[in-house]
């Protein structure tokens, strides 16, 4: 997500904008934890969006920008969406990951959701590594 972040950074940069960092534990996905261990697993996850959180406000805060930082759980792209309206956000800057074929349309993307739904312009930025993604477009364009 470092390459999510720099966009994000840069346009926040150059608009003079707030970065509200967001983090969005998919519940869903938890839910047939055992309660023995259901706990646990929230507070691992819990640690995980506090320091994706932390890294993007540290470098905003070596930008001088201002930062908001917060970790919601629930349905990813729900959650997005309701923090854009409810903060009133000019702009969603995302990453994707880049599913392809059948499994994108199995799985749904939530970048996607948020894209078709979003009441504000979404930007989306391909997370993988920069190098894979180049040869994937080499193969595309045929050179």
């Amino acid at each position: 997500m470092k390459r999510v972040a720099e966009h994000a950074l840069t346009l926040a940069e150059l608009c003079d904008a707030t970065v509200h960092v967001l983090y969005v534990v998919d519940d869903t996905a938890y839910a047939s934890i055992p309660d023995d261990t259901r706990e646990r697993a929230r507070e691992a996850l819990e640690g995980d969006g506090k320091s994706a959180t932390e890294a993007i406000a540290e470098r905003a805060f070596d930008r001088d920008l201002a930062v908001t930082r917060e970790i919601r759980w629930g349905d990813p792209a729900v959650a997005i969406i309701a923090y854009a309206v409810e903060n009133d956000i000019d702009m969603i800057i995302m990453g994707t990951r880049g599913k392809t074929g059948f499994e994108r349309y199995l799985l749904g993307s939530v970048a996607e959701k948020v894209v078709r739904v979003s009441p504000v312009p979404v930007v989306t930025v391909h997370a993988g590594d920069r190098e894979a993604l180049l040869t994937e477009l080499d193969e595309l364009i045929g050179t």
